[in-house]
């Protein structure tokens, strides 16, 4: 309509100028777009006359610098706060403009130009550079003069690259500027090199905003232009593949378009193309070929298919389409050639899209199937690979919740990415080329460096690596990655993960490590970063493949620059072994006395090398087939250390360096020594250095004894050298009582003079009110020597140190001193010339809480050494009661101490205090839900002390028993012991499992002690001690009850509390724990006891239970009458409920009839017990509940066959019913499951295989029942739980341990697999394009129509109406039912027009049914989906404001946001949203504010509710103008 009228204004006036001029004052809105429609006919219609011509273009060139370009500076701004006047306005200004310029020409572009790029220049990019921008618009297309056009696009290019603020500019450069640009050839060109030209491309989300613009200009649909072709360059190809896996949806969603659009062009010209190589990779990028068209257009369908697909993080959706990638290798390789036909690049872009996928599941999937590739695929080599694997692949292999186990997994096998990996690293290095082998991996090992990685990715990586095939490609740069991911193992606090890792990477380096290019030193070096106490230890397996790596290789090491070649009948390890130790022991004369020790560093390392060596010489002399080793080499290597160690007691001048050096030496080698869990007999390299280190045990004690008590020690630094002869003094007695006897006088002597002299200093008093700093160290000293003399004593009886006289001088000692001394601060004055002084009070406070821990430490051997002392609270001690008020004195100093001291010390005054009041162990016991192994020590402490008291005297055992019977409460927190642990947690747990199983085939099994950090631990204790008792015993009986007590109360706590509760919760996973220590009990439990608790037994029956648990409460129940059968009448009375209450619990008590052979076995008079059975059974065989019917047959058909085994002939009539019911029942059909389920329930292992007598064991109860009742698999108790944990012994003659075979070997999944049906079949994982969702947008169009507006205009004439200025925009959906139902709400909310993509859709059934006759009320326009850009560009210039439906950025929320009048609403796709090529085009985008987890409304409802919302602010203008 607005085309006609300006025809008629122009027909009807002869000067056009004149009325331009006209129109032009005042230029309101309607003005405006009037002035933009004039000018566009004078430009569209002929040339008019030369001298018309030339009036019509000053005109025009009047409009653009006086009209437009003032209104555009002036009214773009504002109208971006939502005027929409102004928003008309400088829209029509726009228009107009670009009409001023096609009558004008090139004179008028290159004024706008140099006007816009000098406002452009003083801007910077701020508010005025988007008028300018406009400008720039309107003049591209008219430029000539090449140096404007090249300031055009530096312009251009410049705020397309800028970052921050920038963004909407470069939005508004690639939605006009350069479509603008694009239709220049020259500027074309000019932009094409800027973005893609030698000075690198803008970031890939600003390069693919780019290029989606020039898309049509790069990428013509058309026939082969002049122009720059973007398929043929690299860099191109880069900038979209490093777009495809952008984190921003947006970019991918561009980088997308972009290659649809490059191969809708390839498929459509059928050329021959190839893109240059990029660097000299084996492939291209990207090529073309007519005669492979359809296989060329069948892989790339594919590729794209997986790559939409991803956009969803629906795995259902996602895993369909994933065998898609097996045939996109099968494409991608020349079978003949063996090489990459695409490159293989683009496979690494799917796979980094999965790595950093949202969805963690996706994640592994694309790792297992990226790890699975080698094994399947004979993919040839690719530098692009190894670089895809150590960057993306190993920073996607740092999550540790990857490493979990699949469902169907038992709890201790490899997780599936543990064993993927393994698999991949060996077969992808052994495929690699020779040269490329080494710096693979070595920058493999350095990523592991790279970044901080938790303790399980760590652990399989490490495992991945020692399971490669030797191969000798590291040198000493990997020796030393190596090292340095050692390093990194140490940070995680999980020791035994920790130390598996540490056990592979030494694998890892015996396996890969070239010899020749790694000298000894570097050997000994890295060696030196693994723990003993974790990995490293002499007597595991790995030590002896050290050991036989060294002597395999000994000659083939690399020699050092300076290396002795005296002795070539000597190993090259010895030779090295005896330099390292005669380079420490010397010490140089100038070395001046340091206050300091030395680091252990050098100790550790040449105690390791030395022991190594000598083993290493003697599995030579094996293998040589010596008898008779006469250790000379090891003699060499002792000698230096023997020949200091032995002028330590009568040389006072050796330097003091030298004599820590070697006693950190002399106790490395005696630990290793107490390392070693064989007879030291049978190990000849430890009793040969046992036996040289005895000779100078006089002279070590008379120097430390020297050392201890005088006042040498006088340095804070002294106290690290005390803390070193104390750790030496255990040491030595334990290697004289292993050698020789001889020397045990010589230790006698040596405790009684230390805790004399010890004594004689903590008794003198200081008399100044300023300690020195000398006297106080002598203190400290002395208490920490009385320390060391205690745990002497304590832990070597067979030394029986406690005849000595001095011991009796330290009881009375300890005995009568004051607690909690605290020293005071001494004062510094005189040591301020010495540098090692720490002065800080800090320092001083971790001396005084040594002190006082030292303190406690002694007080502990005390107590334990006077029994009655303890004991004095007892009613029968006959103490004084100065002994009585010294055990309340030592209770409230014990108070004081947990206050001072560190958490780390207080280990010792608990000790104290839980030998005089035991019940301080229950705040032990809350400690245990946040430490591992708290409950486990405490626990372990008491079921031992109750059951076998140390005290050798008859009534010891009663005695300890009555102790016991306060504990009671205790024991019941330990039968159901442990939480449910984290996801996390569960996982650290499995990983444990799985390390646990390799056993001695990991070292750090054998070295690592993991029995009390197994949560089972407590429970199996526990049930250790309860299995002891016995029921004949009178305490033992009470005890038992008081816990079966406890328990049943415990059970309807839990209940109470939660009604409901989930399988495997924690509230499941106790009242399992309960019921089974109830099993093991029950036996032992007599007659009048359970006749008041089998009530309790029988309302826990009416809960509504668990499955595991309903088993045990009907196993205790078949016992009970079993043993019982005087209980039967109680059992009765539970069917005499109303249904209500028995609806829920009905099955289990059915569940014991189906027992009912054992319940009556004991009993002689059957037949009533039968009777009444029969008469309770029948009257639920006929329940309106399918499940309780089924159970009721189950026991109906058990009871029946005894009674006809009985001859029971009260039942003689109900004969041939209940007979015909079951052969009913047995052979019943139809279509249903009823027959299934029939037979399901008679399989089920509880009626079928268990019996309650001959499987009741351990195993049943802990591990077998668990297991199928399909109970949460740590919670399974297996067998050799109970054998491993050692601290409470079962009897030997103890019978209840294993499950019978029958039932061991049933599977869980007998029963629940069988609700699959046996029709079921298995789908091909190779599905069909049918069995995936499409997720593409329709690239081919057909030709657009002639005249849309003509269309628009006529449907609106016919129909006449049109209540509102909104338009939906639904070309890109294909779908009927959305196109329907978006009709009929259109036409509700009164849109003026429904533009779809065809009008073919009216005719479509399912767009009928949905729409009701919409289509005959709503005017519908047909614009196909390649028009939308034009048709969009028209409605702008028309002053509609473009709205997209879409998640960006800059998204407005839908409920903040201002519809202008003018709207038109762009819905996108079903699946792809809104195409990359439109999002520029868009104004404004809106999004829908969502709670819930989908993140996705279907199409038809997103329009609805937009279009409503525009409709409801439209109403309320109108209402507020009235």
């Amino acid at each position: 309509m607005e085309v006609v009228l300006a025809e008629a204004l122009l027909s009807r006036c002869g000067d056009p100028c004149a009325l331009l001029r006209a129109v032009c004052a005042p230029l309101s809105a309607e003005r405006a777009e009037a002035l933009r429609l004039l000018l566009q006919r004078l430009a569209a219609g002929g040339p008019p006359p030369p001298a018309e011509a030339e009036a019509l273009r000053r005109a025009a060139w009047e409009v653009a610098l006086e009209r437009c370009r003032p209104l555009l500076r002036g009214g773009e701004g504002a109208a971006a706060g939502g005027c929409g006047e102004r928003l008309r306005l400088a829209r029509a200004a726009r228009g107009a403009l670009r009409h001023c310029v096609q009558l004008c020409g090139a004179p008028l572009a290159a004024r706008l130009a140099r006007d816009a790029l000098a406002e452009l220049a003083a801007a910077g990019g701020g508010a005025g550079a988007e008028a300018a921008v406009e400008a720039l618009v309107a003049a591209a297309p008219r430029l000539e003069e090449p140096a404007l056009v090249a300031r055009c696009v530096a312009a251009a290019l410049a705020l397309v690259r800028e970052e921050g603020e920038g963004e909407a500019a470069a939005a508004l450069v690639a939605g006009r500027l350069l479509p603008a640009l694009g239709g220049n050839g020259a500027a074309l060109r000019g932009v094409w090199e800027g973005l893609l030209g030698a000075g690198g491309p803008p970031r890939a989300g600003r390069a693919l905003l780019a290029l989606s613009a020039l898309a049509d200009a790069l990428l013509p649909r058309g026939p082969p232009g002049s122009g720059p072709d973007a398929r043929l360059c690299p860099r191109f190809w880069r900038v979209v593949q490093e777009g495809l896996t952008e984190r921003d949806g947006l970019c991918r969603k561009r980088a997308r378009y972009l290659l649809k659009r490059a191969l809708d062009l390839s498929g459509g010209q059928r050329a021959e193309l190839r893109c240059p190589t990029d660097g000299g990779d084996e492939s291209s990028l990207f090529w073309w070929s007519a005669e492979k068209n359809e296989k060329l257009l069948q892989f790339w369908e594919t590729y794209i298919l997986v790559m939409e697909t991803l956009e969803g993080n629906q795995i259902h959706v996602i895993k369909p389409v994933l065998p898609k990638l097996n045939s996109l290798y099968e494409h991608a390789i020349s079978g003949e050639k063996g090489c990459w036909l695409f490159h293989p690049s683009w496979h690494m872009c799917i796979y980094k899209r999965m790595f950093e996928s949202e969805n963690k599941t996706l994640t592994k999937e694309g790792i297992l199937h990226f790890l699975e590739l080698y094994e399947t695929k004979h993919l040839p080599n690719s530098l692009g690979f190894s670089e895809f694997v150590i960057g993306p692949l190993m920073d996607a292999l740092s999550e540790s919740s990857l490493y979990s186990r699949t469902p169907g997994q038992l709890m201790g096998a490899c997780p599936p990415l543990g064993i993927k990996l393994q698999k991949f690293l060996a077969t992808y290095l052994m495929l690699l080329p020779e040269e490329q082998k080494g710096s693979f991996l070595l920058k493999f090992i350095q990523k592991m460096t790279s970044r901080h990685w938790c303790a399980v990715p760590i652990l399989f990586l490490s495992m991945a690596l020692a399971y490669i095939p030797v191969c000798k490609v590291l040198g000493t740069e990997g020796l030393h990655a190596l090292r340095d991911v050692l390093q990194c193992t140490m940070i995680t606090h999980q020791i035994l993960l920790r130390g598996a890792a540490q056990c592979y990477l030494l694998q890892t380096a015996m396996h890969l490590t070239d010899v020749e290019k790694v000298s000894l030193p570097e050997v000994s070096s890295f060696l030196l970063s693994l723990r003993p106490e974790e990995s490293l230890r002499r007597d595991t397996m790995l030590w002896m493949e050290l050991c036989r790596w060294l002597q395999v290789n000994d000659r083939c090491f690399r020699k050092p620059i300076t290396s002795d070649l005296e002795h070539q009948e000597t190993s090259s390890l010895c030779q090295y072994v005896r330099s390292l130790v005669g380079e420490y022991v010397k010490t140089p004369a100038s070395e001046r006395e340091n206050c300091f020790m030395p680091d252990w560093f050098e100790a550790k390392l040449v105690a390791t090398m030395i022991l190594l060596a000598a083993d290493v010489e003697q599995m030579r002399n094996k293998y040589s087939g010596k008898s008779n080793i006469e250790w000379i080499e090891l003699e060499a290597f002792l000698n230096p250390l023997l020949d200091v160690l032995m002028k330590l007691g009568s040389n006072a001048y050796i330097p003091t360096l030298k004599t820590d050096k070697s006693l950190q030496l002399l106790l490395k080698l005696l630990q290793t020594r107490s390392l070693k869990c064989s007879n030291t007999q049978d190990d000849g390299v430890l009793f040969f250095i046992q036996k040289s280190l005895m000779t100078p045990v006089e002279s070590i004690l008379e120097f430390v004894l020297r050392r201890l008590t005088t006042n040498e020690l006088s340095t804070v630094g002294d106290l690290d050298r005390c803390d070193l002869y104390l750790a030496l003094i255990p040491e030595i007695v334990n290697l004289c009582l292993q050698v020789s006897w001889k020397k045990v006088p010589s230790i006698k002597n040596f405790i009684l003079s230390l805790t004399n002299a010890s004594i004689c200093n903590l008794q003198q008093r200081n008399c100044e009110e300023e300690p020195k700093l000398k006297e106080q160290i002598k203190k400290v000293a002395s208490m920490a020597s009385l320390t060391a003399v205690c745990e002497i004593m304590d832990r070597k009886p067979e030394a029986h140190l406690e005849s000595l006289p001095s011991v009796d001088a330290l009881k009375r000692f300890i005995s009568f001193s004051q607690f909690n001394e605290v020293l005071k601060k001494p004062s510094y004055i005189e040591e301020k010339s010495s540098l090692c002084e720490e002065t800080t009070s800090q320092g001083w406070g971790k001396i005084v809480a040594r002190y006082v821990r030292d303190q406690w430490i002694c007080l502990r051997f005390i107590l334990n050494s006077f029994p009655t002392l303890a004991q004095g609270y007892e009613e029968n001690s006959e103490m004084s009661l100065s002994t009585v008020e010294r055990s309340r004195k030592i209770l409230e100093s014990a108070l004081e101490a947990l206050t001072i001291l560190p958490s780390d010390q207080v280990l010792p005054v608990f000790d104290c205090m839980k030998v005089l009041v035991p019940k301080i162990i229950f705040k032990l016991i809350d400690m245990s839900a946040t430490k591992t192994g708290v409950f486990n020590v405490v626990l372990s402490h008491c079921c031992r002390s109750w059951i076998f008291p140390t005290v050798d005297e008859r009534s010891a055992l009663t005695n300890a028993f009555l102790n016991a019977g306060n504990y009671c409460e205790l024991i019941t927190e330990a039968c159901v012991f442990g939480t449910v642990f984290r996801r996390d947690q569960r996982l650290i747990q499995d990983v444990h499992a799985f390390i646990e199983n390799l056993g001695e085939k990991c070292a750090a099994n054998v070295v690592t002690e993991s029995t009390n950090r197994d949560d089972h631990y407590v429970r199996v204790c526990a049930t250790k001690f309860l299995c002891l008792l016995d029921g004949s015993n009178a305490l033992h009986k009470t005890f038992m009850e008081d816990i079966f007590i406890k328990l049943l109360d415990k059970d309807e706590l839990v209940s109470r509390s939660r009604t409901r509760y989930y399988a495997n919760s924690l509230q499941h996973r106790i009242k399992n724990r309960v019921w089974q220590t109830l099993l093991v009990l029950l036996p032992k439990l007599d007659q009048n006891f359970l006749c008041g608790t089998l009530d309790k037994v029988f309302q826990a029956g009416f809960s509504n239970n668990q499955a595991s648990v309903k088993y045990f409460i009907e196993w205790i129940v078949i016992l009970s009458l079993h043993k019982y059968p005087q209980f039967l009448n109680k059992f009765w009375d539970c069917f005499c409920y109303d249904e209500e209450k028995l609806k829920t619990s009905i099955c289990t008590f059915l569940s014991v009839l189906s027992h009912f052979d054992i319940v009556l076995q004991n009993t002689s008079e059957k037949k009533p017990a039968l009777k009444k059975a029969l008469i309770v059974v029948l009257q639920w065989c006929f329940n309106h509940n399918f499940s309780v019917r089924l159970y009721a047959l189950v026991a109906l058909k058990k009871i029946w066959g005894m009674c006809r085994m009985l001859h029971v002939e009260e039942f003689e009539a109900l004969t041939p019913v209940i007979e015909s019911s079951l052969q009913q029942v047995e052979n019943m059909h139809g279509t249903g499951n009823a027959k299934r389920n029939w037979q399901r329930i008679q399989d089920h292992f509880f009626f079928a295989t268990f019996h309650p007598l001959e499987d009741y064991s351990l195993e049943t109860i802990f591990y077998t029942l668990p297991r199928l009742s399909e109970l949460a698999e740590d919670e399974w108790i297996s067998l050799a739980k109970f054998h491993k944990f050692t601290d409470v012994p079962l009897p030997q003659t103890f019978q209840w341990y294993h499950s019978r075979t029958e039932l061991l070997d049933l599977k869980p999944s007998d029963w629940s697999q069988q609700d699959m049906g046996s029709d079921s079949v298995e789908t091909d994982s190779q599905t069909e394009w049918t069995d995936v969702q499409k997720k593409i947008i329709p690239w081919k169009n057909s030709t657009p129509s002639l005249d849309l507006e003509m269309v628009f205009q006529d449907r609106a004439a016919k129909l006449g109406k049109s209540n509102s200025r909104l338009i939906v925009v639904a070309s890109l959906i294909d779908k009927p039912t959305n196109l329907g139902g978006l009709c009929r709400t259109s036409e509700i909310f009164g849109a003026s027009a429904l533009v779809v993509g065809s009008l073919h859709y009216i005719q479509d059934k399912q767009f009928q049914h949905l729409s009701v006759s919409a289509e005959q009320w709503l005017p519908l326009v047909e614009v196909k989906p390649s028009q939308l850009v034009d048709y969009l560009q028209q409605k702008k210039t028309e002053g509609y404001t473009i709205i997209g439906v879409e998640q960006t950025a800059k998204s407005f929320d839908l409920t903040e946001y201002c519809f202008p009048e003018k709207s038109l609403l762009l819905l996108g796709n079903e699946h792809e949203g809104i195409p990359a090529n439109l999002i520029h085009h868009l104004d404004v985008c809106v999004e829908i504010p969502q709670q819930g987890i989908i993140r996705s409304l279907n199409v038809h409802v997103s329009g609805a509710l937009l279009i409503w919302e525009y409709t409801r602010q439209q109403v309320i203008k109108q209402k507020q103008q009235k």
